[in-house]
């Protein structure tokens, strides 16, 4: 079933009643949605009331709420913390017991779907991308080269130009990535936590700080799609920021029919069976990963 993304920007009160999210402004009520459609909740202006019941069913359905800063950019994300499962504490320990050679072959498919996807993006945008798919074939167990950090050098120039710098702290198009990730990043960590697996255990990233790791490994791949809708819209406006038009056309990436295993299906729902993947992987016999497919123009 596609799930719903919800964006709210203007001062409103939220709360429920008979298991929907009802929205509020000015006294009224404007929206209601049924909480089991939803799947990821944005709440971006400092005016937005939340009751508990909102909260409440939210993680009981496995609801991803994501809360903005003072730059409409998402800041934290909210998940449910044994209810996306019920053999949540099974599938920790066997998480957890998971060998490392085993999470650094995963982590090679993981940098070389990165990487393929980084040529793909180069491609469509009418480039060459020779040396990125060189590198895609020597990534080996862990990327203890860090060909991840060398392909990412010839990438950025060839996207967008030799004198941008990837900033998670800058303004611009800076921003609009931060964004667009964000909305990826909340997409892969509800489809984790619906699997049972904990989204802080990493494959390779270890911040202690960090409570979604997991999530900002499996997400890599997909970086490169939002990369790929960023730069055709910089192409249209260079001073790029998070406006209403921008932040729609990135919510739209859900919901873009891709192809998994030969079937046709919305990236959301083929991140449920990435995810399931990942976890037979984790717990039981290890195979590699297969990313979804975008279906180009």
């Amino acid at each position: 079933m596609i799930k719903r993304i919800i964006d709210i920007s203007e001062q409103a009160y939220l709360h429920t009643a008979n298991k929907q999210l009802h929205v509020d402004k000015n006294g009224e009520t404007v929206a209601k949605i049924a909480i089991e459609d939803l799947g990821i909740l944005i709440l971006q202006h400092p005016a937005i009331v939340v009751t508990q019941s909102v909260i409440t069913l939210c993680q009981q359905n496995n609801v991803a709420i994501l809360f903005c800063d003072e730059r409409h950019l998402p800041i934290s994300v909210t998940l449910p913390l044994w209810t996306g499962h019920s053999l949540h504490t099974k599938i920790i320990k066997e998480q957890v017991a998971s060998s490392i050679p085993r999470r650094k072959r995963l982590w090679q498919q993981v940098v070389k779907a990165k990487i393929s996807e980084q040529a793909i993006t180069i491609e469509q945008a009418g480039m060459q991308s020779n040396k990125l798919r060189r590198l895609v074939v020597k990534v080996k167990s862990g990327d203890p080269e860090n060909l991840e950090a060398q392909a990412a050098q010839d990438y950025w120039k060839r996207l967008m130009g030799h004198d941008f710098r990837r900033d998670i702290s800058a303004n611009g198009i800076n921003s609009v990535l931060n964004y667009g990730y964000s909305i990826v990043r909340a997409m892969v960590a509800r489809s984790l936590v619906g699997t049972g697996l904990h989204p802080a255990l990493g494959l390779h990233h270890k911040n202690q700080y960090n409570g979604l790791c997991l999530a900002d490994d499996i997400m890599e791949p997909f970086r490169p799609w939002v990369d790929a809708v960023i730069q055709k819209e910089a192409l249209k406006n260079a001073k790029l920021e998070v406006t209403r038009d921008i932040k729609k056309r990135i919510l739209e990436i859900p919901n873009e029919s891709v192809l998994y295993n030969g079937k046709k299906m919305p990236l959301m729902v083929s991140v449920h069976h990435l995810v399931a993947q990942l976890k037979y992987s984790l717990t039981d016999k290890y195979k590699p990963l297969y990313y979804p497919k975008r279906l180009l123009d």
